[in-house]
Formats: C-alpha cells, structure tokens, sequence
C-alpha cells in the first residue's frame, strides 16, 4: 500500500513564484515536489549547500538557457514546505546568491513555528 502524500504548505510568495515559471518547468518542478511528498527524490534535487542535515533540498532546471530553483524542506515530518522558486540571474557560476540564501533562512524559521503552530511538535 503506498503512503498517501504529505501536504504542501507554500511559504512566502513560493507558489506565486512558482506559477510564473514556464509551464515545462512547472510540470518538472511539480513532479519532483509531488516525490517528495511521497518520501522519494527526484533526481534533480540536491541538499541546499549552507543547510546543515540535508533536510533543505533544491531542485534546478534549465529552460530555454534560464535556470530555475525551487527550494522546499522535509526536515518537519509529515509536510512538505517550499520555501522559496525563483529564477537564477546571478551571472557568478551556480552558487546561490546571498539574498536567496538569507530569505531561505527566514522562510525556513517561519516554516517550523508554523508547523509548531499547527501540528504541535
């Protein structure tokens, strides 16, 4: 019997974000958040350097020479948070700028009081 998928809360302006992606990344992106509900992993997504434990994953896809990131964490059990999609502009390889970093950071604190919140652990 396969386990029914965790729920997905949206932190911030992610989803919003997300929907403004094309719709080829949407669906890619889509897929891999949908695994991971299911407790798999895509094979595109990768521990988010800067995050100790793993918990915090990034998926990236290339479109049309844009590249995408949708960045979600598994670390509360039972739900899935995506905490940040945004399209990758800077021009210095393929580190994460540190204004991405930094609202993950935030988006991730806000993820764990919510769940605190509404699921009491």
């Amino acid at each position: 019997m396969t386990p029914s998928p965790k729920p997905v809360e949206w932190v911030g302006s992610s989803l919003k974000d997300l929907q403004e992606f094309p719709e080829t990344v949407r669906q890619d992106i889509g897929y891999a958040l949908y695994l991971a509900q299911c407790g798999d992993k895509h094979p595109s997504a990768k521990p988010l350097k800067g995050f100790k434990g793993g918990g915090v994953l990034e998926v990236v896809e290339n479109f049309d020479g844009d590249t995408y990131r949708t960045v979600y964490t598994v670390k509360l059990a039972d739900v899935l948070y995506v905490l940040h999609a945004f399209q990758k502009k800077s021009k210095q390889g393929i580190t994460t700028p540190k204004q991405d970093i930094d609202l993950i950071a935030k988006r991730l604190k806000l993820a764990q009081k919510h769940y605190s919140e509404k699921y009491g652990s």
